[in-house]
């Protein structure tokens, strides 16, 4: 007779299964939150839109978390209005991006770690994998450092014991996640609403010149060197490359019908729920620049330190506003872990089809995050959080054009998205925008370290997106999920 084997004893930390096993994204959450049937003629569409809505606002939580609080206080308090019109660009190819990516995971049913996985040759993909990871660690760093300011100036406590105690904040994602999708959903969302009232509060106290505001919004225009580099840096922190690959799998946990219709009306109330997500993170971004130009570039003082803007605004704007801006980082901070965590788990598992329990995969990654941090405040005192943060975001920036023309390839591919690939006008937006970021982004390089080394580094990003674009593995006849 003929035994059975033993199955091994799964590893609770750390697990390699076949590749049916990751079929789909988030497995934990995939289709576990029923939506409105959309075919009821019956039910509002305001109803309908309500079981979908809130994907967006998890993945506008990436574009005003504390790396964007450096960058815009750094453009504000040294160039006054002028590159709000960067904020507005950037949200809108934050907006373009993030709706493919919503298109991605709705008609496929893979998120975009696994569709390059699928899809590309497997050094290409693992490549992809490792860049990500960079940009995460960069968006975790200024997770860590804004926390610890944030906690600095509500309680008291020292920025290195600050930025330890935010490697706990792992216990916290555990605790949502047990909850389930939509109460994370739901706290994010109160986290965002927090942020946004905190800002408008102090708007009103600052009374900006609107006149201004407005020409600074409509006005292309890049001072100098400087400003290109606190550009880019609102850039990288704007359109984050990790949350294009959270997007794509989120949309995943909503349970709609398979037909035409349903797929049609997800899309719809998807974008929707993009564009209002998004333009709520505008708001925030666009509002923090506005704060720093109306009370520090009005006064003449650069802001280099999370920690001087607030002590600036409490003479300026009195106490609560000092409170509220600092309540607004804290919440900032921890609405970015949360999507943090997720956006890391999404990778690993898309890329290397790689389990690791969340727990210990967020001490990993806020444990590398840690360690530059705690080197940064000890070597500083302190001082120049606001350039640490913007340093964070230009890597951020670097790492764009590896996930934004990827997806541009995907949601291109009839054979992957049938009907619903990009029409030809989307292809000319899209390549024109993944161009403007990599041209930016040269240029930052040539200005910065010189033309011998930005040479030897375009030669290698070259030979790399040749090897991207014919390590492109034809889909046909690949069904999603395969």
């Amino acid at each position: 007779m003929a035994t059975v084997p033993e199955r091994p004893t799964p590893n609770r930390f750390f697990r390699r299964s076949d590749e049916a096993d990751f079929a789909h994204s988030l497995p934990e959450a995939h289709r576990t939150l029923k939506v409105w049937e959309t075919g009821d003629a019956a039910r509002p569409r305001w109803r309908q839109w309500l079981g979908f809505a809130g994907p967006g606002f998890m993945v506008s939580v990436g574009y005003m978390d504390p790396g964007n609080w450096g960058t815009d206080l750094a453009g504000g308090s040294q160039f006054g209005y002028a590159l709000l019109w960067v904020i507005l660009a950037s949200n809108l190819m934050a907006i373009f991006l993030q709706i493919l990516c919503a298109r991605l995971g709705i008609v496929t049913g893979r998120d975009l770690a696994q569709s390059c996985r699928d899809y590309y040759a497997k050094p290409v993909a693992i490549a992809l994998w490792l860049l990500c990871e960079v940009a995460i660690i960069a968006c975790d760093l200024a997770e860590v450092v804004g926390s610890a300011v944030a906690l600095n100036l509500l309680l008291g406590i020292p920025l290195v014991w600050g930025v330890i105690v935010t490697g706990l904040d792992v216990l916290l994602l555990l605790l949502l996640i047990n909850l389930g999708f939509r109460k994370i959903e739901a706290v994010v969302i109160a986290l965002v609403t927090t942020i946004a009232a905190c800002f408008a509060y102090t708007i009103y106290l600052a009374k900006p010149d609107w006149s201004a505001v407005a020409l600074g919004a409509i006005t292309p225009d890049i001072p100098n060197t400087a400003a290109l580099l606190v550009s880019l840096g609102i850039l990288g922190a704007t359109v984050m490359p990790h949350n294009l690959y959270l997007h794509s799998s989120i949309v995943q946990t909503r349970a709609f019908g398979s037909g035409k219709r349903d797929v049609k009306a997800a899309l719809a109330f998807n974008t929707v729920d993009t564009v209002l997500a998004l333009g709520a993170a505008f708001f925030v971004n666009a509002a923090i620049l506005v704060l720093a130009a109306a009370v520090f570039w009005r006064s003449g003082v650069v802001v280099d330190d999370l920690r001087q803007a607030h002590e600036l605004l409490r003479p300026a704007l009195g106490g609560v506003a000092a409170t509220a801006f600092a309540v607004a980082l804290l919440a900032s901070g921890q609405s970015s872990t949360i999507t943090g965590t997720l956006a890391g788990q999404i990778v690993m598992e898309g890329f290397l089809r790689i389990r690791i329990a969340p727990w210990l995969r967020r001490l990993v990654t806020r444990g590398i995050a840690i360690v530059p941090a705690l080197v940064a405040i000890s070597a500083t005192g302190g001082k120049d959080t606001v350039e640490l943060l913007v340093i964070s975001q230009v890597v951020l920036s670097m790492q764009l054009p590896f996930a934004i023309f990827p997806l541009m390839m995907v949601t291109s591919s009839r054979a992957r998205m049938g009907e619903y690939a990009n029409p030809w006008w989307v292809k000319v937006l899209g390549y024109a925008i993944c161009t403007v970021i990599a041209g930016l982004n040269v240029y930052l390089l040539w200005q910065t370290i010189g033309p011998v080394w930005v040479c030897a580094i375009a030669a290698v990003m070259l030979g790399f997106a040749a090897y991207v674009r014919f390590g492109w593995k034809a889909p046909a006849h690949r069904p999603a999920g395969a």
